[in-house]
């Protein structure tokens, strides 16, 4: 048994199935993509790892297809996650994480907002000023430490 985190036993999910994002035929052989939508986006957070489990957010159930808006007219995505437990110490890691996967998958037009669902965590309001904050979080990824824990939760795995 591992010992030190703040929830050593998390109840495990099954993934959602995975849809293959399409392009449409347009006259003179353009192509169109479709507006990105919520299982869009839930494709490009799904394997983000949890940085303290083996499991991915969605397995945990820490992201989900209903917690996510997009309004593509509007370029503007809002995630809202949810930790396992209220006093989870890696919430802010986990939202840098969602951050930085959308920063580096969606196009730049997107607004991206990160939220902890509400109630779902004793410092709620604080945790999402910080990762809304566009100098903290600039601050946070110069910080070599956190991004390489940004980066390990971010990598592909293959269990």
């Amino acid at each position: 048994m591992v010992s030190g985190l703040i929830n050593a036993n998390p109840i495990i999910y099954e993934k959602k199935e995975r849809r293959a994002r399409t392009a449409t035929s347009l006259p003179d052989d353009d192509y169109a993509v479709e507006p990105i939508d919520q299982l869009e986006v839930l494709n490009h957070l799904r394997d983000i790892k949890d940085p303290e489990h083996p499991y991915s957010l969605e397995e945990l159930k820490v992201i989900t297809e209903e917690a996510i808006e997009v309004n593509d007219q509007n370029s503007y995505v809002r995630v809202t996650f949810t930790p396992t437990v209220e006093h989870c110490s890696m919430a802010t890691i986990i939202g840098l994480c969602l951050r930085v996967k959308l920063m580096r998958s969606l196009p730049s037009r997107y607004k991206v907002d990160i939220r902890v669902a509400p109630g779902s965590h004793a410092t709620e309001a604080a945790v999402n000023k910080q990762l809304n904050d566009k100098e903290r979080v600039a601050a946070a990824l110069e910080n070599p430490n956190l991004v390489d824990m940004v980066d390990e939760c971010l990598a592909p795995s293959y269990y």
